[in-house]
């Protein structure tokens, strides 16, 4: 088959957000028994054409206000002229995905990665003008994968779609990246966040936390964001900045090293389709404590992961964070693998099964 896959992104290895890993892993997989091409938009520093672990790239000069939206006029004159089996375009929140109805194709495939919400007032209020037109692009697609129960429960109150078009295949983990990961022994204790700086997600509830433990208590923020600099300053005025690390742009086997060596790793967010993050953790067999609410709640079994309701009471969280650690489940997250995180093969399988049916 020959198949195209658009989305917002510069379709980098090892790098970018969720959705992005999602392109990256499932383009690759397909591109050993398929014709694939990604279609991205990226700035001018990004080739504009590129062969990467055998998938074709092109990239295209991208307006970006507030960054998101994503729109390329260069992206829709080259989809006006494509011609594919399978257009395959993700991402409801910025305009790639809606541009590739534009493109030739036997079948038409929506991944939304959808959070129903805008994550500041202008993407708000752009999520209002997209309506109309996302409306249109869902009813295109022959079928509307999400991500998560949660985000298909969403999808359909929000679009109305027919749930027969609609199907639930979620994010995977590469399994291989595991292997030989060893928890390493440290006397300090130690919570991880690993995710984008933004408020919705919730990075500063831990911060608010840290006078809360006790000394022996760090806590280590890998990622970057418009909240860094509020983060970093709040920690120098509750006296807790020498026990706060902060990391962006860490290479792959130190970030699986850290999901491994952390006592309990926490994710507050009140947006979330799936979250990648903490089926990493789990698989790592680091136990997780999740802000109730969007997709978050699926994870929870109170026994690798445990709830946390909103509003967030912070001695409350301090309270949970020391007992998940205390119980510390040395299984390696095994209860959740088997029946909730699956590996990208079979991710990729399933999308074959779609595309050719």
């Amino acid at each position: 088959m020959r198949i195209l896959q658009v989305y917002s992104g510069p379709y980098q290895t090892n790098r970018g957000g969720g959705m992005s890993v999602y392109v990256r892993n499932i383009s690759e997989r397909l591109a050993k028994r398929h014709d694939v091409t990604v279609f991205g938009t990226a700035p001018p520093s990004f080739p504009r054409f590129e062969v990467v672990n055998g998938v074709k790239v092109e990239r295209f000069k991208r307006v970006a206000p507030s960054g998101a939206y994503f729109f390329s006029m260069d992206m829709l004159l080259r989809l006006r002229k494509s011609d594919f089996d399978v257009v395959h375009g993700h991402g409801y929140q910025s305009l790639p995905l809606h541009l590739s109805t534009f493109a030739k194709k036997r079948k038409f495939i929506a991944s939304t990665h959808y959070h129903g919400v805008g994550h500041s007032s202008f993407r708000s209020s752009l999520m209002k003008v997209l309506r109309r037109a996302g409306q249109r692009t869902l009813e295109k697609a022959d079928k509307v994968v999400a991500v998560s129960e949660y985000e298909r429960s969403l999808l359909r109150q929000q679009f109305k779609l027919d749930p027969y078009k609609m199907a639930v295949i979620p994010c995977g983990v590469d399994y291989n990246e595991f292997r030989g990961l060893v928890r390493h022994k440290h006397k300090e204790k130690s919570i991880l966040y690993v995710g984008r700086l933004e408020s919705y997600k919730g990075a500063q509830y831990l911060i608010e936390v840290m006078p809360k433990l006790d000394d022996d208590w760090n806590l280590e923020i890998v990622g970057n964001g418009p909240m860094k600099p509020l983060l970093e300053s709040r920690a120098s005025e509750l006296g807790i900045r020498k026990r706060v690390e902060f990391y962006q742009g860490l290479p792959r086997k130190e970030l699986l090293q850290k999901f491994a060596d952390a006592d309990v790793f926490v994710l507050l967010s009140r947006y979330e389709a799936y979250s990648m993050v903490i089926a990493e953790a789990l698989v790592a067999g680091t136990p997780c404590i999740v802000a109730k609410g969007s997709a978050l709640t699926e994870w929870v079994d109170n026994e690798n992961c445990f709830g946390i309701d909103y509003p967030l009471n912070i001695p409350r969280l301090a309270q949970r964070i020391e007992q998940v650690s205390e119980h510390r489940n040395e299984s390696g997250g095994e209860g959740l693998r088997k029946d909730k995180i699956k590996d990208w093969n079979h991710i990729v399988e399933e999308y074959e099964k779609i595309y050719s049916g």
